[in-house]
Protein backbone atom coordinates (compact mmCIF):
# COMPACT_ATOMS: atom_id res chain seq x y z
CA UNK A 1 0.00 0.00 0.00
CA UNK A 2 2.81 2.43 0.84
CA UNK A 3 4.41 4.56 4.10
CA UNK A 4 2.48 5.97 6.91
CA UNK A 5 4.01 7.72 9.52
CA UNK A 6 3.58 7.69 13.46
CA UNK A 7 4.30 10.70 15.48
CA UNK A 8 4.29 10.48 19.41
CA UNK A 9 4.47 13.31 21.63
CA UNK A 10 5.29 12.69 24.64
CA UNK A 11 6.21 14.94 28.05
CA UNK A 12 9.75 15.57 26.91
CA UNK A 13 10.00 15.00 23.42
CA UNK A 14 8.81 13.60 19.92
CA UNK A 15 9.43 11.12 18.08
CA UNK A 16 8.41 9.64 14.91
CA UNK A 17 8.25 6.51 12.79
CA UNK A 18 7.71 6.32 9.45
CA UNK A 19 6.68 2.05 8.81
CA UNK A 20 5.88 0.13 5.76
CA UNK A 21 1.78 0.07 5.45
CA UNK A 22 1.97 -4.29 5.19
CA UNK A 23 4.24 -5.01 7.63
CA UNK A 24 4.65 -2.59 9.95
CA UNK A 25 8.58 -2.51 9.34
CA UNK A 26 10.38 0.69 10.63
CA UNK A 27 12.03 2.36 7.75
CA UNK A 28 13.47 5.41 9.08
CA UNK A 29 12.66 7.49 12.42
CA UNK A 30 13.02 11.10 13.63
CA UNK A 31 13.57 12.82 17.04
CA UNK A 32 13.85 16.22 18.84
CA UNK A 33 13.25 16.86 22.19
CA UNK A 34 10.30 19.65 23.17
CA UNK A 35 12.19 23.55 23.84
CA UNK A 36 11.07 23.42 27.68
CA UNK A 37 13.70 23.43 30.84
CA UNK A 38 12.26 20.39 32.95
CA UNK A 39 8.81 19.21 33.82
CA UNK A 40 6.75 21.97 34.23
CA UNK A 41 2.60 21.90 34.85
CA UNK A 42 2.40 24.75 32.53
CA UNK A 43 3.45 24.21 28.77
CA UNK A 44 3.03 26.19 25.94
CA UNK A 45 1.21 23.69 23.11
CA UNK A 46 3.63 25.77 20.18
CA UNK A 47 6.89 24.18 22.08
CA UNK A 48 5.04 20.68 20.68
CA UNK A 49 4.99 21.90 17.20
CA UNK A 50 8.17 23.29 17.10
CA UNK A 51 9.60 19.84 17.89
CA UNK A 52 7.13 17.89 15.97
CA UNK A 53 8.59 20.31 13.10
CA UNK A 54 12.40 19.72 14.07
CA UNK A 55 11.65 16.00 14.47
CA UNK A 56 9.97 15.34 10.78
CA UNK A 57 13.18 17.70 9.14
CA UNK A 58 15.66 15.90 6.43
CA UNK A 59 12.42 15.14 4.05
CA UNK A 60 11.22 13.05 6.63
CA UNK A 61 7.92 12.57 5.45
CA UNK A 62 8.40 12.95 2.38
CA UNK A 63 5.94 9.89 0.43
CA UNK A 64 3.89 9.41 3.52
CA UNK A 65 0.46 8.89 2.54
CA UNK A 66 -1.28 9.18 6.14
CA UNK A 67 0.03 10.27 9.73
CA UNK A 68 -0.98 9.26 13.25
CA UNK A 69 -0.94 11.12 16.18
CA UNK A 70 0.00 9.82 19.66
CA UNK A 71 0.53 12.31 22.64
CA UNK A 72 0.69 12.40 26.21
CA UNK A 73 -2.21 12.17 28.16
CA UNK A 74 -4.02 14.19 30.61
CA UNK A 75 -2.66 17.57 28.64
CA UNK A 76 -5.46 19.84 29.29
CA UNK A 77 -5.62 22.42 26.15
CA UNK A 78 -8.16 25.60 27.14
CA UNK A 79 -9.19 27.28 24.24
CA UNK A 80 -11.38 30.88 23.71
CA UNK A 81 -13.95 31.09 21.44
CA UNK A 82 -11.78 32.00 18.51
CA UNK A 83 -9.40 28.87 19.00
CA UNK A 84 -6.65 30.59 20.44
CA UNK A 85 -5.23 29.03 24.07
CA UNK A 86 -6.52 31.05 27.02
CA UNK A 87 -3.54 29.54 28.81
CA UNK A 88 -0.39 27.39 28.64
CA UNK A 89 -1.46 23.99 28.49
CA UNK A 90 -1.91 21.90 32.11
CA UNK A 91 -0.01 18.94 31.78
CA UNK A 92 1.30 16.23 33.86
CA UNK A 93 0.43 14.52 37.54
CA UNK A 94 0.20 18.82 38.58
CA UNK A 95 -0.01 18.50 42.49
CA UNK A 96 -1.83 21.89 42.55
CA UNK A 97 -4.96 19.47 41.51
CA UNK A 98 -4.65 17.35 44.15
CA UNK A 99 -7.35 19.63 46.61
CA UNK A 100 -9.38 19.71 43.32
CA UNK A 101 -10.17 16.27 43.02
CA UNK A 102 -11.04 15.64 46.60
CA UNK A 103 -13.56 18.39 45.76
CA UNK A 104 -14.96 16.92 42.74
CA UNK A 105 -15.49 13.52 44.69
CA UNK A 106 -16.99 14.99 46.94
CA UNK A 107 -19.50 17.02 44.89
CA UNK A 108 -20.64 14.45 42.78
CA UNK A 109 -21.53 12.15 45.98
CA UNK A 110 -18.22 9.91 46.80
CA UNK A 111 -16.06 7.85 44.42
CA UNK A 112 -18.55 5.30 43.60
CA UNK A 113 -20.83 8.38 42.34
CA UNK A 114 -17.67 8.60 39.98
CA UNK A 115 -16.92 4.90 39.22
CA UNK A 116 -20.80 4.59 37.81
CA UNK A 117 -20.44 7.55 35.90
CA UNK A 118 -17.33 7.57 33.87
CA UNK A 119 -15.58 4.72 35.32
CA UNK A 120 -12.65 6.47 37.24
CA UNK A 121 -12.51 8.89 40.79
CA UNK A 122 -10.94 12.08 40.06
CA UNK A 123 -7.20 11.96 40.14
CA UNK A 124 -4.93 15.08 40.11
CA UNK A 125 -3.58 14.60 36.76
CA UNK A 126 -6.91 14.10 34.99
CA UNK A 127 -8.41 16.71 32.99
CA UNK A 128 -11.91 16.85 34.74
CA UNK A 129 -9.61 17.93 38.46
CA UNK A 130 -7.93 20.63 36.06
CA UNK A 131 -10.97 22.49 35.30
CA UNK A 132 -11.99 22.61 38.56
CA UNK A 133 -8.73 23.97 40.14
CA UNK A 134 -8.83 26.38 37.11
CA UNK A 135 -12.44 27.41 38.06
CA UNK A 136 -11.16 27.85 41.30
CA UNK A 137 -7.49 29.41 41.28
CA UNK A 138 -7.97 31.21 37.60
CA UNK A 139 -11.47 32.78 37.46
CA UNK A 140 -11.13 34.97 34.53
CA UNK A 141 -9.58 32.13 32.57
CA UNK A 142 -12.00 29.43 33.09
CA UNK A 143 -14.74 32.23 32.26
CA UNK A 144 -13.01 32.67 28.95
CA UNK A 145 -12.44 28.74 28.27
CA UNK A 146 -14.84 27.45 25.80
CA UNK A 147 -13.32 24.47 24.02
CA UNK A 148 -11.35 21.86 25.45
CA UNK A 149 -8.71 19.72 23.92
CA UNK A 150 -6.22 17.20 24.74
CA UNK A 151 -2.13 16.88 24.06
CA UNK A 152 -3.04 14.87 20.48
CA UNK A 153 -6.55 16.25 19.79
CA UNK A 154 -4.63 19.67 19.65
CA UNK A 155 -2.01 18.38 16.98
CA UNK A 156 -4.14 17.13 15.40
CA UNK A 157 -6.10 20.01 14.57
CA UNK A 158 -3.45 21.90 13.88
CA UNK A 159 -1.72 19.57 11.62
CA UNK A 160 -5.62 19.72 9.56
CA UNK A 161 -5.00 23.47 9.60
CA UNK A 162 -7.47 24.12 12.20
CA UNK A 163 -10.61 23.34 10.99
CA UNK A 164 -14.14 23.95 12.21
CA UNK A 165 -14.54 20.19 13.66
CA UNK A 166 -12.46 18.97 16.21
CA UNK A 167 -12.21 15.42 17.23
CA UNK A 168 -10.42 13.05 19.39
CA UNK A 169 -10.98 9.16 19.64
CA UNK A 170 -12.51 7.03 22.50
CA UNK A 171 -9.05 6.07 24.23
CA UNK A 172 -8.03 9.66 24.95
CA UNK A 173 -11.41 10.72 25.83
CA UNK A 174 -11.64 7.91 28.49
CA UNK A 175 -9.20 9.51 30.44
CA UNK A 176 -10.57 13.02 30.85
CA UNK A 177 -13.23 12.40 34.08
CA UNK A 178 -15.89 13.54 31.62
CA UNK A 179 -16.44 10.80 28.63
CA UNK A 180 -17.63 7.10 30.01
CA UNK A 181 -16.34 4.20 28.53
CA UNK A 182 -19.14 2.56 29.13
CA UNK A 183 -21.86 4.46 27.49
CA UNK A 184 -19.26 6.02 25.02
CA UNK A 185 -20.69 9.06 25.48
CA UNK A 186 -19.50 12.92 27.19
CA UNK A 187 -20.66 13.81 30.76
CA UNK A 188 -21.42 17.35 29.71
CA UNK A 189 -22.61 18.21 33.41
CA UNK A 190 -19.26 16.76 34.83
CA UNK A 191 -17.67 19.59 32.73
CA UNK A 192 -19.96 21.81 33.77
CA UNK A 193 -19.44 20.69 37.57
CA UNK A 194 -15.63 21.40 37.03
CA UNK A 195 -15.42 24.28 34.94
CA UNK A 196 -18.63 26.02 36.33
CA UNK A 197 -20.16 26.22 32.34
CA UNK A 198 -20.07 24.36 29.63
CA UNK A 199 -17.58 23.98 27.35
CA UNK A 200 -17.30 22.28 23.85
CA UNK A 201 -15.59 19.22 23.40
CA UNK A 202 -14.32 17.32 20.57
CA UNK A 203 -16.38 14.86 18.07
CA UNK A 204 -15.39 11.25 19.31
CA UNK A 205 -14.86 9.56 15.91
CA UNK A 206 -13.90 5.34 15.71
CA UNK A 207 -10.72 3.40 15.78
CA UNK A 208 -10.81 3.03 12.07
CA UNK A 209 -11.75 6.83 11.21
CA UNK A 210 -9.89 9.59 10.04
CA UNK A 211 -9.70 13.13 11.54
CA UNK A 212 -9.24 14.58 8.52
CA UNK A 213 -6.95 15.75 5.06
CA UNK A 214 -4.45 18.49 4.61
CA UNK A 215 -4.84 20.50 2.08
CA UNK A 216 -1.66 18.33 0.61
CA UNK A 217 -4.15 15.29 0.41
CA UNK A 218 -2.46 14.07 3.48
CA UNK A 219 -4.92 11.51 5.85
CA UNK A 220 -4.63 11.96 9.34
CA UNK A 221 -6.43 9.15 11.56
CA UNK A 222 -7.88 9.87 14.57
CA UNK A 223 -5.26 10.09 17.18
CA UNK A 224 -4.50 8.81 20.65
CA UNK A 225 -3.29 8.52 24.45
CA UNK A 226 0.20 7.42 24.98
CA UNK A 227 -0.89 4.61 26.82
CA UNK A 228 -3.32 3.49 23.71
CA UNK A 229 -0.99 4.13 21.35
CA UNK A 230 1.75 1.71 22.59
CA UNK A 231 -0.85 -1.27 23.36
CA UNK A 232 -1.59 -1.26 19.65
CA UNK A 233 2.13 -1.01 18.75
CA UNK A 234 2.92 -3.85 20.77
CA UNK A 235 -0.09 -5.73 19.03
CA UNK A 236 -1.78 -6.88 22.62
CA UNK A 237 -5.21 -8.38 22.61
CA UNK A 238 -7.63 -10.55 24.70
CA UNK A 239 -6.09 -12.55 27.19
CA UNK A 240 -2.84 -10.04 27.24
CA UNK A 241 -1.67 -7.69 30.31
CA UNK A 242 0.59 -5.17 30.11
CA UNK A 243 3.14 -4.36 33.49
CA UNK A 244 4.79 -1.29 33.31
CA UNK A 245 7.68 -0.69 35.53
CA UNK A 246 8.44 3.08 36.09
CA UNK A 247 9.32 4.72 39.59
CA UNK A 248 5.54 3.77 39.72
CA UNK A 249 4.05 0.93 38.29
CA UNK A 250 0.82 0.20 36.35
CA UNK A 251 -0.90 -3.32 35.24
CA UNK A 252 -3.04 -3.01 32.31
CA UNK A 253 -5.43 -5.27 30.15
CA UNK A 254 -7.14 -5.65 26.96
CA UNK A 255 -10.98 -6.56 28.09
CA UNK A 256 -14.51 -6.52 25.91
CA UNK A 257 -16.19 -4.49 28.19
CA UNK A 258 -15.98 -1.47 30.66
CA UNK A 259 -15.05 -2.31 34.26
CA UNK A 260 -16.77 0.12 36.47
CA UNK A 261 -15.05 -0.16 40.06
CA UNK A 262 -16.46 1.82 43.35
CA UNK A 263 -13.52 1.40 45.20
CA UNK A 264 -11.51 3.17 42.57
CA UNK A 265 -8.67 1.10 42.02
CA UNK A 266 -9.58 0.35 38.60
CA UNK A 267 -9.28 3.64 36.01
CA UNK A 268 -11.72 1.64 33.07
CA UNK A 269 -10.08 3.35 29.96
CA UNK A 270 -11.00 2.55 26.37
CA UNK A 271 -8.44 0.95 23.66
CA UNK A 272 -7.51 2.12 21.06
CA UNK A 273 -9.03 -0.78 18.60
CA UNK A 274 -12.68 -0.92 19.77
CA UNK A 275 -11.93 -3.10 23.07
CA UNK A 276 -11.33 -1.10 26.69
CA UNK A 277 -8.24 -1.06 28.51
CA UNK A 278 -9.05 -1.66 32.06
CA UNK A 279 -5.66 0.05 34.49
CA UNK A 280 -4.78 -0.23 37.87
CA UNK A 281 -1.92 1.55 39.45
CA UNK A 282 0.94 0.97 41.88
CA UNK A 283 2.51 4.21 43.69
CA UNK A 284 6.17 2.00 43.95
CA UNK A 285 7.79 0.23 41.39
CA UNK A 286 11.40 1.15 40.67
CA UNK A 287 11.32 3.24 43.10
CA UNK A 288 11.30 0.93 45.67
CA UNK A 289 14.60 -1.14 44.21
CA UNK A 290 16.11 2.45 44.25
CA UNK A 291 15.43 3.17 47.28
CA UNK A 292 17.11 -0.63 48.52
CA UNK A 293 19.64 -0.09 46.30
CA UNK A 294 20.75 3.37 48.56
CA UNK A 295 20.09 2.26 51.81
CA UNK A 296 22.67 -0.97 50.68
CA UNK A 297 25.50 1.19 48.99
CA UNK A 298 24.94 0.47 45.59
CA UNK A 299 25.43 2.44 42.95
CA UNK A 300 22.89 1.43 40.57
CA UNK A 301 19.84 -1.33 39.83
CA UNK A 302 22.75 -3.64 37.98
CA UNK A 303 24.32 -4.20 41.33
CA UNK A 304 20.98 -4.76 43.16
CA UNK A 305 20.59 -7.33 41.02
CA UNK A 306 23.42 -8.95 40.72
CA UNK A 307 23.25 -9.02 44.65
CA UNK A 308 19.62 -10.27 44.73
CA UNK A 309 20.66 -13.10 42.51
CA UNK A 310 22.70 -14.97 45.54
CA UNK A 311 19.75 -14.81 47.56
CA UNK A 312 16.99 -17.80 47.05
CA UNK A 313 13.10 -17.53 46.01
CA UNK A 314 11.70 -16.23 49.57
CA UNK A 315 14.65 -14.17 50.52
CA UNK A 316 14.91 -16.54 53.94
CA UNK A 317 11.78 -15.51 55.04
CA UNK A 318 12.37 -11.87 54.37
CA UNK A 319 9.22 -9.93 53.22
CA UNK A 320 9.02 -6.00 51.87
CA UNK A 321 6.11 -4.44 51.65
CA UNK A 322 6.93 -1.57 49.58
CA UNK A 323 4.63 1.01 50.20
CA UNK A 324 7.26 3.46 50.52
CA UNK A 325 5.23 6.75 49.29
CA UNK A 326 1.94 5.18 50.64
CA UNK A 327 0.17 2.77 47.79
CA UNK A 328 -3.03 3.12 45.70
CA UNK A 329 -3.48 -0.71 45.14
CA UNK A 330 -4.29 -1.11 48.19
CA UNK A 331 -5.74 2.43 49.06
CA UNK A 332 -3.26 2.95 51.55
CA UNK A 333 -2.46 6.64 51.50
CA UNK A 334 -0.97 7.11 54.45
CA UNK A 335 1.26 4.52 55.18
CA UNK A 336 4.57 3.40 55.44
CA UNK A 337 6.76 0.78 53.98
CA UNK A 338 7.16 -2.58 56.47
CA UNK A 339 10.28 -5.03 56.61
CA UNK A 340 8.79 -8.15 58.00
CA UNK A 341 10.53 -11.33 59.03
CA UNK A 342 13.85 -10.42 60.14
CA UNK A 343 16.03 -13.23 61.64
CA UNK A 344 19.33 -13.41 62.35
CA UNK A 345 20.31 -15.78 59.37
CA UNK A 346 17.88 -13.02 57.06
CA UNK A 347 20.10 -9.67 57.75
CA UNK A 348 22.25 -10.22 55.57
CA UNK A 349 22.41 -7.56 52.18
CA UNK A 350 21.61 -10.37 49.48
CA UNK A 351 18.00 -11.16 51.15
CA UNK A 352 17.29 -7.45 51.77
CA UNK A 353 17.99 -7.05 47.68
CA UNK A 354 16.17 -9.88 47.02
CA UNK A 355 12.98 -9.25 48.91
CA UNK A 356 13.07 -5.54 47.06
CA UNK A 357 12.20 -7.19 43.63
CA UNK A 358 10.29 -9.80 45.20
CA UNK A 359 7.81 -6.92 47.33
CA UNK A 360 7.93 -4.75 43.91
CA UNK A 361 6.90 -7.59 41.71
CA UNK A 362 4.10 -8.93 44.58
CA UNK A 363 2.47 -5.50 44.87
CA UNK A 364 2.28 -5.70 40.82
CA UNK A 365 0.76 -9.31 41.14
CA UNK A 366 -1.84 -7.54 43.46
CA UNK A 367 -2.60 -5.52 40.98
CA UNK A 368 -2.82 -7.85 38.16
CA UNK A 369 -5.32 -9.95 40.84
CA UNK A 370 -7.79 -6.91 41.43
CA UNK A 371 -8.19 -7.56 37.16
CA UNK A 372 -8.76 -11.27 37.53
CA UNK A 373 -10.90 -10.80 40.43
CA UNK A 374 -12.82 -8.53 38.04
CA UNK A 375 -13.30 -11.36 34.99
CA UNK A 376 -9.94 -10.04 33.36
CA UNK A 377 -8.37 -13.03 31.25
CA UNK A 378 -4.28 -12.76 31.71
CA UNK A 379 -3.09 -15.68 29.79
CA UNK A 380 0.35 -13.54 28.81
CA UNK A 381 2.25 -10.62 30.36
CA UNK A 382 4.20 -8.29 28.56
CA UNK A 383 6.77 -6.27 30.71
CA UNK A 384 8.12 -3.10 29.90
CA UNK A 385 10.17 -0.50 31.45
CA UNK A 386 14.60 -0.66 31.33
CA UNK A 387 14.01 -2.44 34.81
CA UNK A 388 12.43 -5.74 32.62
CA UNK A 389 15.56 -6.27 31.65
CA UNK A 390 16.85 -6.98 34.62
CA UNK A 391 17.78 -10.78 35.49
CA UNK A 392 16.30 -10.31 39.42
CA UNK A 393 13.52 -9.02 37.41
CA UNK A 394 13.53 -12.02 35.02
CA UNK A 395 14.48 -14.57 36.87
CA UNK A 396 10.85 -14.03 39.72
CA UNK A 397 8.05 -11.82 37.35
CA UNK A 398 6.70 -15.51 35.74
CA UNK A 399 6.36 -17.50 38.90
CA UNK A 400 5.11 -14.58 40.77
CA UNK A 401 2.34 -13.25 38.18
CA UNK A 402 1.39 -17.27 37.46
CA UNK A 403 1.93 -16.67 33.59
CA UNK A 404 3.88 -16.76 30.21
CA UNK A 405 6.65 -13.15 30.67
CA UNK A 406 7.12 -11.40 27.73
CA UNK A 407 9.92 -8.41 27.51
CA UNK A 408 10.02 -6.52 24.54
CA UNK A 409 12.52 -5.19 23.16
CA UNK A 410 12.97 -1.49 23.57
CA UNK A 411 11.02 0.69 20.40
CA UNK A 412 8.84 3.36 20.15
CA UNK A 413 5.78 1.53 20.79
CA UNK A 414 3.19 4.43 21.39
CA UNK A 415 4.84 6.14 17.69
CA UNK A 416 4.41 2.62 15.94
CA UNK A 417 1.07 2.28 17.09
CA UNK A 418 -0.02 5.84 15.75
CA UNK A 419 1.62 4.67 12.78
CA UNK A 420 -0.61 1.46 12.66
CA UNK A 421 -3.37 3.71 13.39
CA UNK A 422 -2.81 5.94 9.91
CA UNK A 423 -2.51 2.45 7.93
CA UNK A 424 -5.83 0.91 9.41
CA UNK A 425 -7.68 4.76 8.29
CA UNK A 426 -5.41 4.83 5.02
CA UNK A 427 -6.77 1.29 4.19
CA UNK A 428 -9.98 1.72 5.23
CA UNK A 429 -10.41 5.00 3.14
CA UNK A 430 -8.72 3.43 0.21
CA UNK A 431 -11.07 -0.10 0.77
CA UNK A 432 -8.30 -2.43 0.97
CA UNK A 433 -8.73 -3.09 5.23
CA UNK A 434 -12.08 -3.69 7.47
CA UNK A 435 -13.08 -0.98 9.44
CA UNK A 436 -13.44 -3.42 12.54
CA UNK A 437 -10.18 -5.30 11.73
CA UNK A 438 -6.51 -3.77 12.00
CA UNK A 439 -3.69 -4.49 9.75
CA UNK A 440 -2.05 -7.04 10.60
CA UNK A 441 1.59 -5.74 11.50
CA UNK A 442 4.47 -8.10 12.30
CA UNK A 443 5.04 -8.43 16.15
CA UNK A 444 7.57 -6.91 18.92
CA UNK A 445 10.74 -8.77 18.55
CA UNK A 446 10.91 -10.36 22.92
CA UNK A 447 12.29 -12.15 25.17
CA UNK A 448 9.87 -15.04 26.23
CA UNK A 449 9.86 -16.63 30.12
CA UNK A 450 7.75 -19.15 31.15
CA UNK A 451 6.97 -19.78 34.71
CA UNK A 452 7.85 -23.56 34.10
CA UNK A 453 8.88 -25.57 37.35
CA UNK A 454 8.92 -22.37 39.31
CA UNK A 455 5.38 -21.43 39.03
CA UNK A 456 4.87 -23.35 42.99
CA UNK A 457 7.84 -21.86 44.23
CA UNK A 458 6.90 -18.03 43.25
CA UNK A 459 3.01 -18.94 44.39
CA UNK A 460 4.38 -19.23 48.12
CA UNK A 461 6.45 -16.33 47.90
CA UNK A 462 3.48 -15.07 47.14
CA UNK A 463 1.87 -16.38 49.79
CA UNK A 464 4.20 -14.84 52.16
CA UNK A 465 3.78 -11.50 51.02
CA UNK A 466 -0.18 -11.73 51.18
CA UNK A 467 -0.04 -13.29 54.85
CA UNK A 468 2.63 -10.06 56.09
CA UNK A 469 0.40 -7.71 53.72
CA UNK A 470 -2.99 -9.00 55.80
CA UNK A 471 -1.80 -9.07 59.16
CA UNK A 472 -0.05 -5.80 58.62
CA UNK A 473 -3.01 -4.38 56.62
CA UNK A 474 -5.86 -6.28 57.36
CA UNK A 475 -8.87 -6.39 54.83
CA UNK A 476 -6.65 -3.60 52.93
CA UNK A 477 -8.37 -5.37 49.38
CA UNK A 478 -11.72 -5.43 50.98
CA UNK A 479 -12.58 -1.62 51.88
Amino acid sequence: MGIVAGLDSSPDFTRIVVCDTDTGAVLRQGYAPHPVEGRPSDVDPQAWLLSLGEAAGGGLLEGVQAIGVSAQQNALVPLDAQGNTVRPALVGADKRAQVAAADLIDALGGREAWAQAVGCVPQAAQPVTKLRWLAKNETENARRTAVLLQAHDWLVWQLLGRPVRRTTDRGGASGTGYWSAATGAYRPDLVELALGHQAMLPEVIGPSDAAGTTPEGLLISAGTGETMAAAFGLGIGLGDAVVSLGASGSVMAVHPEALADQSGMITSLADATGMHLPVVTTLNAVRTLRGTAELLGLPDLESLSELAMKSTPGSHGLVLLPYLEGERTPNLPHTAGTLAGLRRESMKPEHLARAAFEGMLCGLGDALDVLRGRGVDVRRIFLLGPAAELPAVQASAPSLFGAQVVVPQPADYAAIGAARQAAWALGVSQGTLDPRTPPAWQGAAAQVLEPGDELAVGQAVRQQFTAVREQTHPGAFRG
